[in-house]
């Protein structure tokens, strides 16, 4: 099992910035898949961005050029660094890790608030 703690929610202006945590519980070199996701107030929960073992990125269309995820694997942690924030950025954001296990597993943390005001 892989228990994922995130940190780094808050208020911000729009236009700020900041950056999220997510410690994992062994090594995330060994985790297939990193990846945030967000649930805006009222709306589901939406794919952000993901990072690979190898390092290979993917990201929403809604922040691809303003937000980056990275990792780094003596930590066990995974980052988003968020810039040029928005209202609609306004979200509780969550960690989630996929490991191969013989089968697939996915792993979610409890979320950290986001909320960026006018």
């Amino acid at each position: 099992q892989v228990q994922l703690v995130e940190s780094g929610g808050g208020l911000v202006q729009a236009g700020g910035s900041l950056r999220l945590s997510c410690a994992a519980s062994e090594n995330i070199f060994s985790i297939n898949t990193m990846a945030w996701y967000r649930q805006p107030p009222g709306k589901q929960r939406e794919f952000v961005a993901t990072i690979t073992s190898d390092g290979t990125t993917n990201y929403a269309d809604s922040i691809k050029g303003r937000f980056t995820i990275s990792r780094d694997n003596a930590k066990n942690t995974v980052y988003l660094q968020m810039n040029s924030l928005k209202p609609d950025d306004t979200a509780v954001y969550t960690c989630n890790a996929k490991v191969w296990r013989m089968k697939w597993y996915n792993y979610w943390g409890q979320g950290t608030q986001v909320t960026v005001s006018s």
